[in-house]
């Protein structure tokens, strides 16, 4: 469905509703509203350019697009400045912050004679009244109520060597086999992910986060909902979250991603549960983009607000009908992957996910424990349209993070289960920049538990990034055939090899073939048979040869009456 008409579908639904309770009820006036949000019609007179997006987006915001194939569009374009002055001049208001790929921005004002000269100007499609918050007597779900929880000593290490002493964090990391991207030079260096949430209470003190602090790991701070930069002082939920991916106390706990570099952008207002929330994430996931962010991490999700004529309803979770949700897919077509959080509803009224969870175009994360069962209490799916949701699960269930005293505990949500998620996804991507954001969740998709039966507790299931990392690799290797393999149509590497070595094949006939693998002596000791097509190539992977003594070993390729034999040395 077109941008517009999902949002006219979701405008025309809460002002007509509007319009009939100013009618029954003679009290509701203009006193009654603070905010509004202002749609306007289109982008006609702006003085920027599709060509020239150098006005207003970075150079790396650019090149991801550039990397990824995606087209610069009217979306991209920031709303045409004489509609913000117009605003502005229109009586005492205040512009609290925009929505370019939304086109309309968010208001505060007491001027009843400002918001009717608003709704005079030709271009401005609708003024949505958001109500003064009608506090329920006892409310449905609440966000943030996530349990926190004293480690035990059995939750602290795995004993494994790693590159990474993780001590507490070692079960979500291990459980992806995360562990392998780090071992492997993968932490987060050179990507730029962003966190949307309620508040990072005392990260600038809070030992977890000693070494973002010294090694210059914050990008940029801002608080959507007082327009302000600083975001310490505020609500610790989503300090906890960023301790999941950012945090390292060397020994004791040390994140998913904990080398990025961290945006940290204030999104929610913890007082209220309002829509005009909804236009803060908006915001914040533009402002992301502009900047160049790879990765956006929030454990938020809307479905019913304090007050209740802003509700949704499970129908709305079609990732089509929600502010939240098309600014999730548009975060997503502007090339970055967008993680989010199912939400906390299994064992309450809603039980769905809520949005944005719903986008199509997300990585929507629920939650299960260190035995990979679901947690009871995160939300099913599917969506509403009858898409697999939640995506994947990650320990949501006793999530080791940080405290706002400092003391690691264990945590219970699907909150803590997304930053797990996004840190890891980081961390593949590193490994493959050349690879666009959907194809980096299509493979971690494909190495999840379920991939061929999802459900809707858990999605795919549980990701392996090892094998999420191969296969990425395997793609890579069979889009770069020709540079691989030169003139000749077998390349093996590396050689000399470790416990592993892979082969790329572009095969000169088309039949049965096989790879076997022969000590110094002669004796067979793997052997891969394999169908092959002429000229269509293939990647073949000898693994777990780390019980192999080193030394010389020959492959040989046999096929039809043709064999090629290969030496190898294990180092």
């Amino acid at each position: 469905m077109p941008q517009s008409s999902v949002l006219n579908k979701y405008l025309v639904n809460k002002i007509s509703l509007l319009l009939f309770l100013s009618l029954i009820l003679p009290g509701l006036t203009h006193a009654q509203f603070t905010k509004y949000i202002i749609k306007f019609e289109n982008k006609t007179g702006t003085p920027f350019s599709i060509n020239n997006p150098t006005q207003y987006l970075s150079l790396r915001s650019i090149q991801r697009r550039v990397k990824q194939h995606i087209a610069i569009d009217e979306t991209d374009l920031p709303i045409v400045p004489a509609y913000i002055d117009s605003l502005r001049l229109s009586g005492d208001v205040t512009i609290l912050d925009q929505s370019k790929w939304l086109n309309q921005v968010c208001i505060e004002t007491n001027d009843g004679a400002a918001v009717s000269k608003i709704n005079s100007f030709s271009f401005v499609v609708n003024t949505i009244p958001l109500l003064q918050p009608l506090l329920r007597q006892a409310p449905e779900h609440t966000k943030f109520n996530e349990e926190l929880n004293t480690i035990t000593t059995s939750q602290t290490s795995s004993g494994l060597m790693n590159y990474f002493s993780y001590g507490n964090t070692s079960r979500q990391i291990e459980i992806h086999h995360g562990e392998y991207l780090h071992n492997n030079g993968f932490h987060g260096e050179g990507m730029m992910l962003a966190l949307l949430d309620a508040g990072y209470y005392h990260y600038l003190s809070l030992p977890a986060f000693d070494s973002v602090r010294l090694n210059n790991q914050i990008g940029e701070t801002y608080d959507f909902v007082n327009n302000e930069v600083s975001v310490d002082e505020d609500h610790p939920h989503v300090m906890q979250c960023f301790s999941i991916i950012g945090g390292n106390i060397p020994g004791q706990f040390v994140g998913s991603a904990p080398k990025a570099t961290f945006f940290l952008y204030r999104t929610e207002n913890v007082s209220v549960e309002s829509p005009v929330e909804e236009q803060y994430w908006a915001a914040a996931a533009e402002r992301a983009d502009s900047i160049g962010v790879d990765v956006i991490s929030s454990s938020l999700g809307y479905g019913k607000f304090d007050n209740p004529i802003y509700d949704y309803t499970y129908s709305d979770m079609d990732g089509n009908t929600t502010v939240c949700a098309k600014a999730a897919d548009l975060a997503a077509k502007k090339g970055m992957i967008v993680v989010v959080a199912a939400g906390n509803e299994g064992t309450k009224s809603w039980h769905f996910i809520l949005t944005p969870g719903d986008a199509d175009s997300v990585l929507t994360v629920g939650a299960v424990n260190a035995s990979g069962i679901p947690a009871d209490f995160s939300s099913y799916g599917p969506s509403s349209d009858g898409r697999v949701k939640p995506t994947v699960a990650s320990i949501g269930a006793g999530t080791a993070l940080s405290s706002s005293t400092g003391e690691i505990v264990a945590g219970n949500g699907t909150s803590f289960a997304t930053p797990n998620m996004a840190g890891l996804v980081t961390c593949l991507w590193q490994a493959f920049p050349d690879f666009s954001n959907m194809e980096i969740i299509d493979a971690v998709m494909k190495s999840s538990s379920r991939f061929n039966a999802p459900d809707d507790r858990v999605g795919y299931g549980i990701p392996d990034f090892q094998a999420a990392f191969k296969i990425l690799e395997e793609q890579r290797s069979l889009r770069n055939t020709g540079a691989i393999l030169g003139n000749s149509n077998i390349k093996i590497y590396p050689n000399p090899f470790g416990n592993e070595f892979s082969i790329l094949l572009k095969p000169i006939f088309s039949g049965p073939g096989s790879f076997g693998l022969y000590d110094a002596s002669g004796k067979l000791l793997q052997i891969k048979k394999i169908s092959l097509q002429k000229d269509q190539p293939q990647f073949i992977k000898f693994e777990s040869l780390q019980t192999f003594p080193k030394g010389i070993y020959i492959l040989r390729f046999s096929q039809e009456k043709t064999s090629q034999a290969f030496k190898l040395i294990m180092k």
